[in-house]
């Protein structure tokens, strides 16, 4: 059993490391691969145990990033909850393993696991999905074609599958189960490789010119409220000297300009400096301004919104955060519980999570909005591309990250959902990571982090529907009914076989116990 518990442990890590900052994302079928190894022949108890130390070594060190930023207890408390879903997974294992073709039954529950905890408990935590590590791989392109959940199903599959066939070389099986488990691992390779050679390519139907604005934060870099105002100015100037450049015909004049989220953290819809400075920026320029702007929501609650400011009109349509982050920016069931203790406390509003599944329109423009964490759930860009969204923007913070990988980590994620709906995408951030990403996930431009930069790029538009964006959540749904049934049939293979002897490798600890009349010392006490 300790054997199995390294192995997992070490897999997990392994994992982890195919994620930024490392980014060996060659890592992940192997990873994916010890994990099955490690919980093969196992009881259902042991196998949630050693799937639990598996989701442990690799959620901690995944988003170690929130221990110094949030603080060491959220870090821990949200890890421990998403570790507990690879324990869970774990405990099908077992039955899955009864059915025939099992690394195809593990793959559905490894991607619906990935979607249930993607949006439970309250708003889910999507990172760490398999098809996140994708970016800068063969296997990239494959996401326009199986949308997230599908690129994440079949890079498990193919981990899987790695490990079906090192089963059968460990076992010394025939050469022609070997040769038909190979063909396997290497049909799942070609439907993962084929894409890079055929990539989805979309129309263009137009152009328009962006400006991005990355203001930057005063004093330490990552904390907005140390100088709220300071931010806003800081944008406002940038702006304003964009326009400078323009008007002697240094830069090119934009159709509209994009700021970051929190680039005002008052509301701008009140009288006073801030409303004041968004005025004067969008006179300047001309051009219509997407302000991202707190906004109050009565004495209790607050708004996080991409807010469209017209130089003639003034605010118009506004986009929402569809998933604020629970005790970053709301606390679940205050009215029972309502703390007043470390960062918790700072938290005296709570964030309302936004509907809006349309585009904004944007100097004629339909522009799919998310702001920050947004951009990590399946149900922000894709419903607004399907409802005709031309463009792709994230407007995001940050600052909070700075210091640490989440921000590379969020870009690569943001890069695949470009690549996902076919689209340019523009991501404006108060001081890092600004960019522009064409519709391959080609970086076309970016700012240092840390600094003021406005980056003004001409940006293609389209109206196409690439594959991933016309099956919407289907794939996430027919996964779920495959693996429950799955899961159902497994278990019924479980309880029949737990008496009957099976050919070698294929039962549990538990049968071999039973059906050996020299138990091996390291597997031969019962659990489960």
């Amino acid at each position: 059993m300790v054997k199995r518990l390294c192995l997992a442990i070490g897999a997990g890590l392994s994992l982890s490391a195919a994620y930024e900052p490392l980014a060996l994302a060659w890592l992940l079928p192997p990873a994916v691969a010890c994990y099955a190894l490690a919980l093969r022949g196992l009881t259902v108890r042991r196998a949630g145990l050693v799937g639990l130390a598996f989701g442990v070594a690799f959620y901690f060190t995944h988003i170690a990033w929130m221990r110094t930023s949030i603080g060491p207890d959220a870090w821990a408390a949200l890890s421990s909850v998403e570790a507990a879903f690879y324990g869970l997974l774990g405990l099908t294992v077992p039955l899955l393993r009864r059915l025939p073709a099992w690394p195809v039954w593990l793959a559905a529950a490894w991607t619906t696991m990935e979607t249930i905890r993607s949006g439970w408990p309250f708003s889910g935590m999507p990172w760490g999905r398999l098809s996140f590590a994708a970016i800068d791989t063969p296997a990239a392109p494959a996401v326009a074609y199986l949308s997230m959940t599908g690129l994440s199903f079949v890079l498990a599959l193919a981990g899987f599958a790695l490990a079906h066939l090192t089963e059968g070389v460990l076992e010394h099986r025939a050469r022609g189960q070997l040769v038909r488990r190979g063909a396997g691992l290497v049909a799942v390779a070609a439907l993962l490789l084929a894409p890079a050679l055929f990539p989805y390519q979309v129309s263009t139907s137009g152009t328009t010119t962006v400006a991005v604005v990355q203001g930057d934060v005063p004093g330490p870099g990552n904390n907005i409220l140390y100088d709220s105002l300071g931010v806003t100015e800081n944008h406002v100037d940038a702006t304003v000297a964009l326009a400078a450049d323009v008007a002697a015909g240094r830069a090119p004049r934009p159709d509209f300009v994009l700021w970051p989220e929190n680039s005002t953290a008052t509301d701008p819809f009140r009288p006073g400096p801030v409303r004041q400075g968004i005025l004067e920026a969008a006179s300047t320029i001309g051009v219509p301004v997407v302000v991202g702007a707190l906004v109050d929501d009565g004495p209790d609650h607050i708004l996080n919104q991409g807010v469209v400011w017209d130089p003639a009109t003034g605010p118009g349509e506004r986009y929402t955060k569809r998933h604020p982050v629970p005790y970053g920016e709301y606390i679940p069931f205050r009215r029972y519980w309502d703390p007043k203790f470390g960062q918790l406390a700072l938290i005296s509003r709570d964030m309302k999570s936004g509907t809006r599944t349309e585009p904004l329109r944007v100097a004629g423009v339909s522009l799919a909005d998310a702001i920050c964490f947004d951009v990590v759930y399946d149900d922000v860009m894709p419903p607004q591309v399907r409802d005709g969204a031309e463009l792709l923007a994230v407007q995001t913070s940050n600052a909070s990250f700075i210091f640490t990988h989440q921000v590379e980590q969020q870009f690569a994620i943001t890069r695949l959902r470009a690549i996902e709906a076919g689209r340019w995408l523009t991501v404006a951030s108060t001081n890092g990571r600004s960019g522009v990403i064409d519709p391959d996930g080609e970086v076309v431009a970016t700012a240092e982090p840390r600094t003021t930069a406005v980056l003004v790029n001409e940006v293609g538009l389209s109206s196409d529907l690439t594959p991933a964006m016309r099956m919407g959540p289907w794939p996430s749904r027919l996964l779920a009914v495959v693996a429950l049934l799955a899961v159902v049939w497994g278990g019924v293979a479980y309880r029949r076989g737990r008496g009957t002897p099976h050919r070698r490798g294929a039962g549990t600890e538990e049968d071999a116990v039973r059906n050996s009349s020299t138990p091996s010392p390291d597997e031969s006490t019962r659990v489960g």
